[in-house]
């Protein structure tokens, strides 16, 4: 709602210039989708993947004739976007008192605050980490504000992927995802991929980055340095004898379920594109307030249940 300095001693000559922000986690999961062109944009309220299928019945052929057969069916699942926004109102004058006063104009009226790039950074930043986490454990039944906008693909997926024996992986029973085990249950996810979809160029494994630290590790303890890291630590690699690429997702961090998803399976709804990324930062002179303003709209889903592979435990 507004500055909070009570952690703060009162003004006492300091490096004012100085303020460094720490870093947050950025939207990994929407800007993969979005380069895949799975972006449903003008969405106000819920707008469907309309989706096609058909089959191929094989008949004896040799003979003249016709004998219809076979069918083609039209299904629809639905992107059902949630209407967000944040707004903070902060009180200049609330600095005064401290080492943040030198970055104050002077004179006893503010229209402005001092390093607002900064600010808007860190709250462009903090956004795009937040929706990282809704976009798959958000649960419009949660507690939790920040998650019950719109429902994320942990929900949405659920138990109707194919599942590596749940937590039961070949070879053991999994209570948790250690160095011990870890090895063997990315096997066991990998195995339970659909034969239809594991050897397709978008097939992706994706992770907390917790497991993903917990993978390496173990790959690391058992001698295979055949892998190679696809940008840096916490990123992404190749699973081991596979072209299937392994993305770590803070989004997942803590869940302890791992998914194999195809990229062009994921879908992102929003009514206007990058609109997560767009705000406003203005004085309210009513208020004598300087007033921090964003609102979106962003939904999440997947085209083929059936085409996915899980391990939770």
């Amino acid at each position: 709602m507004a500055f909070d300095v009570s952690a703060l001693a009162n003004y006492t000559k300091e490096n004012e210039a100085l303020l460094v922000t720490s870093s947050v986690l950025g939207s990994k999961t929407a800007s993969l989708i979005k380069s895949q062109g799975n972006v449903m944009v003008g969405v106000k309220s819920a707008e469907t993947i309309n989706i096609m299928d058909t089959d191929a019945i094989f008949q004896a052929g040799g003979s003249c004739g016709f004998n219809a057969s076979g069918s083609t069916t039209f299904t629809q699942r639905t992107v059902t976007v949630g209407k967000i926004k944040v707004n903070e109102s902060l009180c200049p004058k609330d600095l005064e008192a401290k080492y943040l006063q030198k970055a104050l104009p002077e004179g006893s009226r503010y229209d402005s605050i001092a390093f607002a790039s900064d600010y808007t950074d860190k709250k462009a930043a903090r956004i795009a980490a937040q929706l990282e986490t809704a976009i798959w454990q958000g649960s419009t039944g949660s507690a939790n504000v920040n998650l019950n906008k719109f429902q994320g693909l942990v929900t949405l997926v659920g138990s109707s992927a194919v599942e590596a024996n749940n937590a039961t992986y070949y070879g053991g029973t999994a209570t948790a995802i250690t160095t011990a085990n870890v090895v063997a249950i990315f096997d066991a996810l990998y195995k339970a991929i659909p034969a239809t979809v594991v050897a397709k160029d978008d097939m992706t494994i994706w992770c907390g980055q917790d497991v993903f630290r917990t993978y390496t590790i173990a790959l690391k303890n058992a001698n295979m340095f055949n892998y190679a890291f696809d940008g840096k630590a916490d990123s992404e690699f190749f699973l081991p004898g596979t072209p299937i690429k392994v993305v770590a997702t803070p989004g997942l961090n803590g869940v302890n379920k791992i998914y194999a998803i195809r990229l062009s399976n994921m879908f992102l709804g929003t009514d206007l594109l990058n609109e997560e990324e767009r705000f406003e930062l203005f004085y309210a002179k009513e208020a004598d307030q300087v007033r921090f303003v964003s609102e979106f709209k962003m939904g999440v889903n997947v085209a083929f249940l059936d085409e996915i592979a899980s391990f939770i435990i």
